[in-house]
């Protein structure tokens, strides 16, 4: 059967997912959510972009193979979400762009990739989703979101900081980003916040080096005490009307909903807990977002496959 043949559901002049009823889903091509590919559809409103790249990991590598295994862990999402009430895939033309293919052995070259391969997907699609990868790749995509928006309001969800200054005197790993997206004066320093983070830090200046480069910190702690109600009210005080990129590593969520990451802190938030944090930013501008550091080697029955395709799905429905 060729592409064309498909038989998809549509509506609204929109081309959707393969449709269930007559394909199988786990026959067929695994783009995310059986979506169509970019090329076969014009006016994209939003591209799912895979970004497989794991050279600035400090511990566990294998986040290379995320886009693949979110791709394959999606063939169940179905086109309605009952939780808001919408049809995102009727609402938005969604398609998938495919991997951007970047350079596996030079960190800095692949930065650079990463940045022209979103800006030429920006000339094709509105806004873009991102499953990496590891979180190094959220610096130039914010480069990117910052040529098109000016400072973003980036709200992180993760189990750690990211800003720290270097590691073994690199500049650029996935524990740095957010310091250089500070220092480079990409993110909106009365906007930006990080969200569940936990665990042990080298110390207590890494909390007061991170308020300086401008993040507000809403930890499992403070989850724990104030509850989901208040985190999001929290987020929604923090980021106002500004232009938002959500960077969600998916070790936020406790290594029980999400093993199958890089670097597992216990203590984390549960997927219910941030599918419903994320299903309030339809009130928000959320400009562009990525969901990264799936590293499936180590997942087990598709767990954190599953809950990261779950979290790129609400993020499409919050938009």
């Amino acid at each position: 059967m060729s592409r064309e043949d498909t038989p998809r559901i549509t509506g609204n002049g929109k081309v959707g997912q393969v449709d269930a009823t007559k394909i199988p889903r786990f026959a067929g091509l695994g783009t995310f959510a059986r979506l169509p590919q970019i090329d076969d559809v014009s006016d994209v409103d939003l591209a799912i972009m895979g970004v497989p790249f794991d050279s600035g990991v400090s511990y566990r590598p294998g986040a290379r193979f995320g886009p693949t295994h979110v791709r394959e862990s999606s063939r169940l999402l179905r086109p309605y979400n009952p939780a808001v009430d919408v049809l995102p895939f009727e609402k938005y033309q969604v398609a998938d762009a495919g991997d951007l293919g970047v350079n596996p052995f030079n960190l800095e070259e692949a930065i650079k990739d990463i940045e022209y391969g979103s800006r030429a997907l920006h000339e094709r699609a509105k806004r873009i989703l991102t499953i990496g990868g590891d979180h190094t790749i959220a610096l130039p995509l914010l480069r990117t979101m910052h040529a098109k928006h000016g400072p973003i309001s980036v709200v992180h969800f993760d189990a750690h900081l990211d800003t720290w200054d270097t590691y073994f005197g690199a500049q650029y790993t996935h524990g740095t980003p957010f310091r250089r997206a500070s220092e480079e004066g990409l993110i909106d320093r009365e906007g930006s916040m990080h969200v569940g983070t936990r665990g042990p830090l080298y110390s207590s200046k890494d909390l007061s080096q991170d308020a300086d480069l401008g993040f507000d910190i809403f930890s499992t702690t403070e989850f724990d005490s104030i509850g989901l109600q208040g985190a999001i009210d929290r987020i929604a005080a923090r980021v106002q009307d500004r232009p938002m990129y959500v960077s969600i590593d998916i070790d936020v969520l406790d290594p029980s909903h999400a093993p199958g990451t890089g670097t597992p802190e216990a203590g984390g938030l549960t997927s219910r807990e941030l599918l419903a944090v994320i299903r309030s930013f339809s009130k928000l501008n959320i400009v562009g977002a990525d969901v990264v550091e799936v590293a499936p080697a180590y997942d087990h029955a598709e767990i954190t496959g599953i809950a990261a395709s779950h979290v790129l799905y609400e993020l499409l429905s919050a938009m």
